[in-house]
């Protein structure tokens, strides 16, 4: 198989195996008109398998919907084909419009204009908690 490199944009590597298509929806992706590289279950020393996500386009990358779902992926930006700039992920302590709170009777399930906003209480366990009812997210 044969990807090509990019010229100027971004890589998003180290992903968990699997989860590069729910990273590719929840960070809009598939709403791109330029060309994004999906590439599953890639042979990887430090990982076993891994996926990787390649965007021929400079963007902002939104870190906490990538910290949410695999915080222990990499931003890698691409310069006229080199690589200037890597950053690493990290869970982050509040998520706002990222997930949804499924409680049906929590406020903001039924005040519409109220965000959804979840807080980390377990880091070790990656566990986020409604800010108004204490419902805990799913992933």
């Amino acid at each position: 198989m044969n990807i090509d490199s990019i010229k100027n944009g971004i890589v998003i590597d180290h992903i968990t195996a699997g989860k590069s298509m729910k990273i590719y929806h929840l960070l809009g992706l598939d709403k791109l008109e330029c060309s994004v590289a999906l590439i599953r279950n890639v042979t990887s020393r430090k990982m076993g398998k891994k996926d990787i996500i390649k965007v021929d386009y400079d963007l902002e990358i939104d870190t906490d919907v990538l910290g949410f779902i695999d915080p222990d992926a990499t931003i890698n930006v691409i310069k006229d084909g080199i690589i200037v700039e890597k950053k690493s992920i990290e869970l982050p302590e509040k998520l706002t419009n990222v997930v949804f709170c499924k409680n049906p009777r929590c406020i903001c399930t039924t005040e519409q204009e109220l965000p959804n906003i979840f807080t980390l209480t377990d880091r070790e366990k990656r566990v986020y908690r409604c800010l108004y009812c204490e419902t805990k997210a799913a992933e």
